[in-house]
């Protein structure tokens, strides 16, 4: 996916604690604003405040496209392990279909060990999971792409699978994965991916790019192909007074504020730009005051029109 020298803004904005028209609330606002795209989680509770109501990320997708015209939809990211490679691929066929080629599908291996084996799945060592998303990888995108998609590896199988329609987008809709293992994970960003995505708490952009790199000339794939985002908590104020109250909370969300800009919007502006200096073309921001609709309006018009 040759980047085309647009910065693009999007919106991380977890499921936790809102309601379907809440969420659709914020994605119409989104999209008013000029956000290029909105991203829920793949989550079936929120650490730390495991009451609170969470929406199954699919159904949310679905329901999105509906609810939206233009804003692109994504979720940062999918666990691969959460359901099988083939019914994910149909789901995000239709997702992609009922947005009319808006999807954006974002992969990863997962973390929270207490969710998969809540919910009865296993969890594996790392390696384990790289293997095993790998092979996903490759069942997703025969499931896009071939008229009956046939594949048989040691997690995964497939076996003359029909899978209509198929995406709107071809060959199919942009994979992002997400993460920062230097000798698997980025081995398999060069291999798989449309778009890298730099989670929060990762303040390496160079070394990371820089093996990213070497792993794109080993597997013979064009760096210049992938696009790069990064996953990005902003702490946004009005002055310096406001900025410091907030940094007190966003401070202590970890590890997201190892990585987190703060400042008034020239400042926040000013941070961004050095980001792109390091290749970064897309944001996917989320605030530290929970994404409030006038921080949301306020981050669009005095923020992102310096990158327009």
């Amino acid at each position: 996916m040759a980047h085309d020298g647009k910065i693009r803004f999007g919106l991380f904005s977890p499921q936790s604690g809102l309601g379907f028209d809440s969420l659709a609330a914020r994605a119409q606002l989104c999209e008013r604003l000029g956000f290029h795209s909105i991203w829920l989680d793949d989550h079936m509770w929120t650490r730390a405040m495991p009451d609170l109501d969470h929406l199954d990320v699919i159904p949310a997708l679905a329901a999105l496209a509906a609810h939206t015209q233009t804003l692109r939809l994504g979720a940062l990211v999918l666990c691969y392990a959460y359901r099988s490679p083939a019914m994910l691929a149909k789901a995000l066929c239709s997702i992609d279909q009922i947005s009319k080629g808006r999807l954006d599908v974002g992969i990863g291996i997962g973390w929270m060990r207490e969710e998969f084996q809540a919910y009865g799945f296993e969890y594996p060592r790392v390696g384990t999971r790289l293997r095993q998303m790998e092979e996903a990888l490759q069942v997703l995108k025969a499931m896009f792409t071939e008229p009956k998609a046939t594949f048989k590896g040691r997690y995964f199988s497939v076996a003359d699978a029909y899978n209509n329609p198929k995406p709107v987008q071809k060959p199919h809709p942009p994979i992002t994965i997400g993460g920062a293992g230097k000798k698997v994970m980025l081995r398999l960003v060069a291999k798989y991916a449309d778009r890298w995505n730099i989670p929060g708490g990762y303040p390496d952009i160079a070394g990371l790019t820089a093996a990213l790199k070497a792993h794109c000339e080993a597997v013979g794939r064009d760096f210049n192909q992938i696009e790069i985002s990064e996953q990005l908590l902003v702490c946004m104020g009005a002055n310096a007074e406001e900025v410091e109250r907030k940094w007190q909370f966003a401070s202590r969300m970890k590890p997201f504020a190892a990585t987190a800009i703060k400042g008034t919007p020239p400042q926040l502006a000013a941070a961004l730009k050095d980001r792109v200096a390091q290749g970064v073309t897309t944001f996917i921001v989320f605030f530290s005051d929970g994404s409030a609709p006038q921080t949301l309006e306020t981050f669009a018009k005095e923020v992102m029109p310096a990158f327009a």
